[in-house]
């Protein structure tokens, strides 16, 4: 475990909005840091998180960075608005945590990447999904080969969201800010998560279509057809305008000739193993799926701020022992180079692209 009496970091928030609020609570819960000052060009915005978390507040990111106690910040804008406050954090010799996507393209990646590089310092996305008991069970299972030959491995996100979520800020719905629709902001934690269990994909087959808004530039629906590098094939099918009453969860499925094993968010519809293990009675009793509603399927609040704590602990002890972290930014790269695969296939009537 962890001992916070060793190595303690101050935190900043970039961003007071919805995510700003949730990255809050998550660095107020969490071993090894504390909220020290949030930004946000809207100084009102600043100042209510601010006095929430008994935190300073900035309106000018040059005031923000060159405070000598902020170690690290997290940022919360528009997913196609992280290269820059992410940039400027570095070269003002600050860690960077950086919300999903890093960033919405390959050179915007690997360029924060440089920029690291270049500062001695750690930048790391926010790939929640991956801290959860279930998520530990399952990629456990994974890497000791229990499913034989995979032969199946595919994610399901079908979620909603209504018109007015996407009137709701200019910049959703947009190629630029959003840098997608259903794929890239609401599917990329699943889409991280299959690769995180399954492996490099080495080619894909995709079609996309905006059937139930208006006013967006992206898709509301997607379907790909996937081939991985170990020979499975996979579907990934990413929407926001499948509705239920309490919301579907986001569905990672892995089967092999040996297994099969589906996670339904935090938790499991599915572990059978023709070769059982001990530890197999005691996931079946407690990891095995209610009838709990999907986290953010309907209301994107409602997702458990523990797993974004944890992702905050894992940075900060990765940099005490002076490692990168588990999240870092080559794990963040490749569900966005497999999502870029995919917007070029649909953009090509579905050619198979390959990666």
């Amino acid at each position: 475990e962890f001992n916070s009496i060793y190595y303690f970091m101050k935190f900043g928030i970039i961003g007071a909005g919805m995510i700003g609020h949730f990255h809050a609570k998550a660095i107020s819960a969490m071993t090894g840091g504390s909220l020290h000052s949030v930004f946000d060009l809207r100084q009102e915005a600043a100042d209510k998180l601010a006095t929430e978390y008994g935190a300073k507040a900035y309106s000018d990111i040059a005031e923000f960075l060159a405070d000598p106690e902020l170690a690290i910040v997290t940022v919360g804008t528009p997913s196609g608005a992280h290269l820059e406050p992410t940039l400027a954090a570095l070269n003002a010799g600050k860690h960077a945590i950086v919300e999903k996507p890093l960033e919405i393209t390959l050179p915007r990646i690997d360029q924060l990447v440089e920029a690291a590089k270049t500062n001695g310092k750690t930048v790391a996305p926010v790939l929640n999904r991956r801290f959860h008991p279930g998520m530990d069970a399952f990629k456990k299972a994974a890497d000791e080969g229990r499913f034989g030959t995979l032969s199946s491995a595919s994610a399901y996100v079908k979620w909603y969201r209504d018109q007015a979520y996407y009137d709701s800020a200019g910049w959703r719905g947009t190629w630029a800010l959003d840098g997608g629709g259903s794929l890239m902001n609401q599917s990329i934690h699943t889409v991280d998560a299959l690769l995180y269990l399954a492996g490099p994909v080495k080619s894909v087959q995709a079609n996309t279509v905006c059937l139930a808004h208006e006013r967006i530039e992206v898709e509301d629906h997607c379907i790909a057809l996937l081939e991985f590098e170990n020979g499975a094939r996979g579907v990934i099918e990413a929407s926001t305008c499948t509705w239920s009453k309490d919301g579907h969860p986001a569905r990672v499925q892995l089967a092999g000739t040996e297994g099969s094993v589906f996670l339904a968010d935090e938790a499991f519809e599915i572990w059978d193993f023709m070769n059982e293990k001990p530890e197999d009675a005691e996931i079946q009793s407690s990891l095995m799926k209610g009838q709990e509603a999907g986290l953010g399927a309907n209301d994107p609040t409602a997702i458990n701020s523990y797993q974004h704590q944890r992702n905050f602990e894992e940075v900060v002890q990765a940099i005490a022992e002076g490692r990168e972290p588990s999240t870092n930014a080559s794990e963040a790269r490749k569900s966005v180079e497999l999502i870029s695969a995919i917007y070029e296939s649909a953009k090509n009537d579905g050619k198979k692209i390959f990666l």
